[in-house]
C-alpha cells in the first residue's frame, strides 16, 4: 500500500479516482438490484418448483419476512466491513475482498436447481450476498469522500449526488432486464447475469487502484477517537436520527415485497406496454434520474431564498412526504380489497412521492453520515446510516412474522409424511390429518396427494362451504363478472354455518378472488383452525393475440409453464358443477392477523407519528463538520 496516494491531492476539481467507483457502483448496484428485484415473487412463484415436489409454496406474509430479513443483514454486516477497514485493512482492500465474496453469493443462487435442496443453496446465497454486499457499502461510501481535500471539499455534494445516480443507473437497468429475465429463461439467468456484472464491478473497482486515494486503517486511533469525548458524543448524538430515520426505511424497502404483490391485483397496462409486477420498481430509479438534478440545481437553491433547507429540514421534510406516499398506497389496497382493479398508474404516483422523500432522506443522510463523522471513523458513523435500514427492515420482518397465522393443514401433513414408509409418495393417496381434537374423526382434514404434494384437502363442513360458494359464484355472474361487496355478500350468507354453529363469513382479497371462512372446531377468530375456501374466477383466454416485435426474443410459453409441464403439474382443475371459470381452494389456518388495506394505514400512521417525533430532534441538534486533510 505504500505505493499508493495516503492522503487527498492539492485539487479543485474532481479526483481522478472517481470514476472508477462511480462504475463499479453502477455495476454492483445492477447486480444487487436485479437480484433483490425479484427474490419475493421467486420465494412464492418459483422455489417450490426448483427441485421438483415436496417443498411447501410461501405464501405472501412469509416472502415478505424473510426479503426483510435479508435486507436487515445486508445492512447490519457493514458494522463488520467497517470494523476491518477502520482497524486492520483499510477501506480499498475490503472492498476487494469482499465482493469475492459477493460474486460466491450469486453463484450459489444460480445453483439453486442444480444439485438440489434448493431453499439451502437460497439460504447461502442470501448469506454470502448479505456479508458481501453490506461489508462493502460503508466502504465504499466513505471511499468516496476520502478523494476529497479542503479545496475541493465543495463538490461533496455533487459527488454524492452523481455516486447516488450511478446507483440508480444500474438498478433502473437491472430491475427492467431481470423480471424478464426470470419470467421467459427462469431462475438460472436471472441470478447468474447480476452475478457476472457483480465479477465485471469487481474488475472495474481494481483497475483504479493506482489511481485511488489510500487513507490508511486507523488502527488503534479508531479506537482511541471513538472511546474519547469527540467520538462518543458524535455517535450519541446520531444514533437517535438515526432510529427516526429507520422507519423511512421499513417503508421505503416495502416495495421490493408488499408493493409488488399489490401490483399484482392491478391493471399493469401503462403507456401500452404490459408490465410485470416486479418491474414497476424500476421507475423509482427513473424518478431518482429526474429529481437528482432537479432538487440540487433548481429546487434547493429557490427553496434557500425563501427558508433555508439545511439537511436535518430536508429529512424532516421527506419524511412527511414519505407518510403521504403510503398513504397513497394504502387508498389503492383499499379499493382492490372491495374488487376493483385500479390501473398501476395510480402506484406509479405513489412511487413519485417516494422518491421525493427518498431524495430528501436518503442521499442527504448519506452525506450528512459522513461529513458529522471524524476523521478516523468514517466507515463506522457511515453504519450508523447503513444500520438505520437494517432496523427498519427488522421491524417489517417482526411485523410480518407476527401477522402470519400458523397454517394447521400444513403442520400436521408434515407431521404425517415423517410417519410414511419410504417410498410413499410414488402413488396417490389420501392422507387423514387429526384435525383441532385428535380422537373426534369430526373434525379431520384429508388431504388428497400425488407425487407426495397435496393436491387439495378436504376440510370439516366441506359441503356447508361449497354450498356458500355456489351462492357467491351465482351472485358474481347476476353482478356481471364482479363479486359482491363484503356487505352483501355477508347478507346472502347469513344462514350458513360450520359444523360447530359459527357462521361463515365473506370478504373480497382482490377483484378475482374471494374468501369464505368460519371459525372452525376451536371456535376463536384468527387461529391456525380457521377453515375456509378461496374462491379464485379464471379469465378466459384472450384469442388472436396481436404479435410483439419482441417475440423473438424469448420462448412461446413462460418458464413456469414450461417447468409445470416438466414436472407433470396439471393445471387447476374448475369444481364440478361451478362453472369453468371458478376455482376453489380449502385451506385451515395460514392466513393473516393484519391484510389488505389495514396493513398499509399501520405502517402510514407509524411514518406519520415519526416524522412528528423528528421535529424536537431536528431543532435541537447541533451540527460539527469533519473532513479530510
Amino acid at each position: 500500500m505504500s505505493n499508493y496516494r495516503t492522503s487527498p491531492s492539492d485539487l479543485e476539481g474532481m479526483p481522478p479516482g472517481v470514476p472508477h467507483i462511480i462504475g463499479n457502483e453502477a455495476a454492483e448496484r445492477f447486480s444487487f438490484y436485479g437480484m433483490k428485484a425479484v427474490l419475493a415473487v421467486f420465494m412464492v412463484s418459483y422455489l417450490h418448483l426448483m427441485d421438483g415436489h415436496g417443498v411447501s409454496v410461501m405464501n405472501e406474509a412469509e416472502a415478505t419476512e424473510k426479503v426483510h430479513l435479508f435486507n436487515s443483514a445486508v445492512y447490519f454486516t457493514p458494522v463488520l466491513g467497517a470494523l476491518l477497514a477502520d482497524l486492520f485493512a483499510g477501506k480499498y482492500l475490503t472492498i476487494v475482498w469482499l465482493s469475492l465474496v459477493y460474486c460466491a453469493g450469486h453463484a450459489a443462487l444460480a445453483c439453486m436447481g442444480v444439485f438440489g435442496n434448493s431453499p439451502v443453496w437460497l439460504a447461502a446465497g442470501l448469506g454470502l450476498i448479505a456479508l458481501g454486499s453490506g461489508g462493502i457499502k460503508p466502504c465504499v461510501s466513505a471511499h468516496v469522500g476520502d478523494q476529497f481535500g479542503a479545496r475541493n471539499a465543495h463538490l461533496l455534494t455533487r459527488i454524492f449526488n452523481w455516486f447516488y445516480f450511478s446507483i440508480n443507473i444500474g438498478a433502473f437497468i437491472s430491475m427492467l432486464l431481470t423480471p424478464w429475465l426470470l419470467e421467459w429463461y427462469g431462475p438460472h439467468w436471472a441470478f447468474g447475469v447480476p452475478g457476472v456484472l457483480m465479477a465485471i464491478a469487481t474488475f472495474v473497482f481494481w483497475l483504479g487502484r493506482k489511481r485511488f486515494v489510500h487513507v490508511p486503517a486507523g488502527g488503534m486511533g479508531f479506537v482511541k477517537e471513538m472511546f474519547t469525548g469527540g467520538g462518543l458524543v458524535t455517535i450519541l448524538k446520531l444514533l437517535p436520527l438515526y432510529l427516526i430515520v429507520a422507519m423511512f426505511w421499513a417503508l421505503f424497502d416495502q416495495t421490493g415485497s408488499t408493493w409488488i404483490f399489490q401490483s399484482m391485483d392491478m391493471d399493469r397496462n401503462f403507456l401500452g406496454f404490459e408490465w410485470l409486477p416486479s418491474q414497476i420498481q424500476s421507475l423509482n430509479s427513473v424518478f431518482v434520474l429526474t429529481f437528482i438534478p432537479l432538487f440540487t440545481y433548481l429546487f434547493y437553491p429557490a427553496g434557500d431564498r425563501i427558508w433555508k433547507l439545511t439537511p436535518l429540514r430536508k429529512i424532516g421534510l421527506g419524511l412527511f412526504i414519505m407518510a403521504g406516499s403510503f398513504a397513497l398506497v394504502a387508498l389503492i389496497q383499499q379499493w382492490i380489497d372491495g374488487g376493483a382493479k385500479p390501473n398501476i398508474g395510480w402506484q406509479i404516483i405513489a412511487f413519485a412521492l417516494l422518491t421525493v422523500a427518498e431524495v430528501m432522506v436518503s442521499i442527504v443522510a448519506l452525506e450528512f453520515a459522513y461529513t458529522q463523522a471524524p476523521k478516523t471513523m468514517k466507515s463506522l458513523v457511515m453504519c450508523l446510516y447503513l444500520g438505520s435500514v437494517a432496523v427498519g427492515n427488522l421491524f417489517v420482518a417482526g411485523v410480518n412474522h407476527f401477522i402470519q397465522i400458523p397454517d394447521s393443514a400444513t403442520r400436521q401433513f408434515e407431521e404425517a409424511v415423517a410417519r410414511q414408509p419410504e417410498g410413499w409418495e410414488k402413488s396417490a393417496r389420501n392422507i387423514v390429518l387429526p384435525g383441532y381434537d385428535e380422537e373426534d374423526p369430526a373434525d379431520d382434514i384429508v388431504a388428497r396427494v400425488k407425487d407426495g404434494v397435496p393436491e387439495s384437502y378436504d376440510i370439516p363442513g366441506k359441503e356447508k362451504f361449497e354450498a356458500a360458494a355456489a351462492e357467491i359464484e351465482r351472485l358474481f355472474e347476476a353482478n356481471g363478472g364482479r363479486f359482491p361487496d363484503d356487505e352483501a355478500g355477508n347478507k346472502a350468507l347469513a344462514t350458513y354455518q360450520d359444523p360447530w354453529g359459527s357462521p361463515i363469513r365473506f370478504d373480497i382479497l382482490n377483484s378475482n378472488r374471494a374468501r369464505l371462512m368460519s371459525d372452525g372446531p376451536d371456535r376463536k377468530t384468527g387461529t391456525e383452525w380457521d377453515i375456509g375456501m378461496v374462491i379464485e374466477y379464471k379469465e378466459p383466454a384472450a384469442g388472436g393475440e396481436e404479435e410483439s416485435f419482441l417475440d423473438f426474443l424469448h420462448p412461446e410459453k413462460p418458464w413456469l409453464d414450461r417447468r409445470k409441464e416438466e414436472l407433470g403439474i396439471a393445471k387447476e382443475a374448475a369444481t364440478a358443477g361451478s362453472g369453468s371459470a371458478f376455482t376453489r381452494s380449502a385451506f385451515s389456518g395460514g392466513q393473516t392477523k393484519l391484510h389488505g388495506a389495514e396493513y398499509f394505514r399501520f405502517f402510514t400512521w407509524l411514518m406519520l407519528g415519526t416524522a412528528v417525533v423528528f421535529v424536537p430532534y431536528a431543532l435541537l441538534y447541533r451540527q460539527r463538520t469533519y473532513l479530510q486533510e
